[in-house]
């Protein structure tokens, strides 16, 4: 919809003109998904001084700040990058900015991962570069993308920190937990 020439609402005007957030433009893609993931990260994020506390994968282009501005030509351009750990044109990117990453923590920082932890798109490149530095949110084992943008915008609103767990050596699998309560308006 925000590549489209026809749409008239202001993030798509945007994208098609000088650029929107990045954070924004996911969080319009996805919805409720990246809603909370984004949400979470910046009532969480704990960064050192000088690194960005939320950063976006991008197929292609590794790890980009929220307030990283896009155009039509950059989601063109992530689009042609399939999301696969096995793929050069994706995995490069990401290990490299994982890399100047890294070298901007210190040795007890930890670098928590609120994508999918099911498949290894994600977790094997991070895991490489941050080892046991690298940590998810407990709670997501077993639920499904919208399950954890839920829970994420939830623990934002309430302003309680998920329970994080090591990624190395983690069950990432499991059973389905229950569905999380309605909330009410």
């Amino acid at each position: 919809m925000v590549l489209s020439p026809r749409a008239g609402f202001p993030l798509a005007q945007a994208v098609q003109g000088d650029g929107a957030a990045i954070g924004e433009v996911f969080r319009f893609a996805s919805g409720l998904y990246f809603r909370g993931k984004l949400a979470y990260a910046l009532a969480f994020a704990r960064p050192p001084r000088g690194v960005p506390g939320a950063l976006v994968i991008t197929p292609g282009a590794g790890l980009v700040p929220v307030d990283t501005r896009v155009r039509a030509d950059h989601l063109r351009a992530f689009a042609a990058v399939p999301v696969d750990a096995r793929n050069a044109r994706f995995r490069g990117p990401l290990e490299a900015d994982a890399r100047l990453l890294a070298g901007h923590l210190t040795p007890e920082d930890e670098v928590v991962l609120l994508g999918s932890i099911a498949s290894d798109k994600y977790v094997e490149p991070l895991l490489g570069v941050f080892g046991e530095r690298l940590l998810f949110p407990a709670a997501f084992v077993g639920r499904g993308d919208m399950s954890r943008g839920g829970l994420m915008l939830r623990a934002a609103r309430a302003a309680v920190e998920l329970e994080y767990a090591r990624v190395l050596g983690a069950v990432r699998h499991g059973p389905r937990p229950p569905r999380l309560e309605r909330v009410r308006r």
